[in-house]
């Protein structure tokens, strides 16, 4: 199939919850303004930073419909959703679902408890679920540090060449030595999606298009900064970025991972309440010490504003 391929940020929204823990979707309309007044070009949903594995088949379908109704005018802005990587008969039904409401492709992940052996495996499941939209782009998305499944993105191309709507991969890994094998594969024939925002200017220098994060969600303007100084080839200034991005994302890890990034929501006055367990999230006293840093910082010169 013909499909353009993507460029820009495309940001991993958070699934926002209330204070019970349930759904809150009357807010997607204002994330997705949000992201649109911050020049960012898509949504993946339901990925990591989404919590999709957290979420049960008819919360996903609840979220991506809700997504579906905040940007089906807007056909500039494209949405993703990760259907899933455990049940394959589950992410069959959230493709066919993605479909009828207007999405405008799907990705999915490798199985992490009874993982695929090869990349020949993974190939199959691939073909399997991406027949059931055969009009739509099928990413996989390839985070190994998850999924557990270490299989080279090179060898996976060369067999998916028959699954005509295999469109490329969001790659969050390291092995920037794959990343350009696949980039370079059957002359660019594929999608390759960055997902490291913390080395965002490493796949820049290797002809990256399209980046997909997290922390696109409250701070885009460094991004956009960054690859802005990057294309007028300025890279001292690139990389001068890419370390105040490499500042805000330690903050991630120092007050304990992936939730934090919602603790950066209510810094930008996007209340997503909290990830479920078993992610941990910070205390009120924790909070405080960590606005303080992110103040010291200069956050508010570089957060994202509706």
């Amino acid at each position: 199939m013909n499909f353009k391929p993507l460029e820009g940020l495309i940001a991993a929204p958070f699934t926002p919850f209330n204070s019970e823990g349930k759904l809150n979707l009357e807010l997607i309309p204002s994330y997705y303004r949000l992201l649109k007044s911050n020049k960012v070009t898509g949504a993946f949903i339901c990925g990591s930073t989404g919590e999709g594995v957290s979420l049960t088949k008819e919360e996903k379908m609840l979220v991506a419909e809700a997504w579906a109704d905040a940007t089906n005018h807007d056909s500039e802005f494209k949405v993703m959703t990760l259907l899933g990587g455990t049940c394959i008969q589950d992410c069959k039904d959230l493709a066919r679902h993605a479909h009828s409401i207007g999405l405008y492709a799907v990705s999915f992940t490798a199985p992490s408890y009874f993982k695929p052996a090869n990349a020949a495996v993974l190939a199959e499941i691939c073909a399997e679920i991406a027949s059931e939209v055969p009009k739509m782009p099928f990413y996989y998305y390839h985070i190994p540090v998850l999924t557990g499944a270490n299989i080279a993105m090179i060898d996976l191309l060369a067999e998916v060449k028959d699954i005509e709507n295999f469109a490329g991969i969001k790659y969050t890994h390291e092995d920037f030595m794959d990343f350009l094998s696949c980039m370079n594969f059957d002359n660019g024939r594929y999608d390759m999606l960055w997902g490291r925002d913390e080395n965002m200017l490493s796949a820049l220098v290797l002809g990256a298009k399209a980046s997909v994060g997290s922390t696109f969600n409250y701070m885009a303007p460094v991004y956009h900064q960054l690859i802005a100084a990057f294309e007028r080839n300025d890279f001292k200034t690139a990389a001068t970025f890419q370390q105040k991005s490499v500042d805000f994302i330690r903050l991630l890890g120092k007050y304990g991972g992936i939730a934090t990034g919602k603790a950066y929501m209510k810094l930008i006055d996007m209340d997503c309440g909290y990830f479920r367990l078993p992610v941990k999230n910070m205390n009120s006293e924790q909070f405080l010490y960590f606005s303080d840093e992110v103040n010291a910082l200069d956050f508010e010169n570089f957060r994202s504003k509706a």
